[in-house]
């Protein structure tokens, strides 16, 4: 799946969820939708996470140190 695609998903269904959360009158299910909110946010939050540390990776000479490992093999 495409990442923004996927981050587009979990947004809906978190703001959908906490649209539930707030109709919800039953303190049972109102519970119980606040679980799965939290399980979207720790969802969402895991995949951010995982962008930010992609995108702050220091990938500066990466293709030279590559370029250095395939040298022994063109042959």
């Amino acid at each position: 799946m495409d990442p923004e695609q996927l981050i587009n998903a979990l947004d809906n269904e978190l703001n959908s969820s906490i649209r539930d959360m707030g109709r919800e009158k039953d303190l049972d299910k109102r519970v119980k939708q606040s679980e799965i909110v939290k399980n979207l946010s720790e969802s969402m939050g895991v995949f951010l996470r995982l962008i930010s540390d992609v995108m702050s990776a220091d990938f500066d000479g990466f293709e030279e140190d590559s370029d250095d490992d395939y040298d022994e093999y063109d042959e």
